[in-house]
């Protein structure tokens, strides 16, 4: 069987891909796996964007250029957003396996953004874990929040999210945000 003959089933889901200079809004192409099984799939280190608009990140809403295909590599990704929720992947590939999981907010930044929304991880929270171990590069994030740090009108809401681990700089738990004394 070769390749143009496979018994996948291919679709088209539109995403907002964010790398540290540019924002792409566009489609990719994902099988039954979504988003996530996508780019968290080891054997491809690039990925491509169709009917991709282009814009700069410090102006991101003003087109820069259209392009039919766009040829990236995943690891220069800082995150991918996505409409809805279902777009990221079946529930037991997002979730890990796991049926039961702890919802916990956060903000994770990385060199460019600064992220706010729910992760759902099962059991406690384990940053080590989350970071360095499996072989997933990207994680899930639901109800999320991007904003640009030097880039003030650059404001992404997601129903989910998947963010470069690798680009993560740190990640705090809100439940744990000091309060002010007053």
């Amino acid at each position: 069987m070769t390749l143009d003959a496979s018994p996948r089933t291919y679709r088209f889901l539109p995403a907002d891909i964010l790398t540290a200079s540019y924002r792409l809004v566009g489609k990719i192409m994902v099988t039954n796996h979504g988003a996530m099984g996508m780019l968290n799939d080891a054997t491809h280190s690039a990925m491509e964007v169709s009917d991709a608009r282009l814009a700069r990140i410090h102006m991101p809403t003003k087109l820069v250029d259209h392009f039919e295909l766009v040829r990236m590599m995943k690891k220069r990704v800082h995150a991918v957003c996505m409409p809805r929720r279902e777009d990221l992947g079946p529930q037991a590939l997002v979730r890990g396996g796991y049926t039961n999981t702890i919802e916990y907010t956060v903000r994770i930044t990385t060199p460019m953004f600064e992220i706010e929304g729910t992760m759902e991880l099962p059991g406690r929270f384990d940053f080590t874990g989350l970071m360095t171990e499996g072989t997933r590069e990207f994680i899930p994030m639901f109800s999320a929040v991007l904003t640009g740090i030097l880039i003030p009108n650059l404001r992404v809401e997601t129903a989910g999210m998947l963010i470069n681990r690798s680009q993560v700089d740190l990640m705090a738990l809100l439940s744990q945000r000091v309060k002010p004394d007053k």
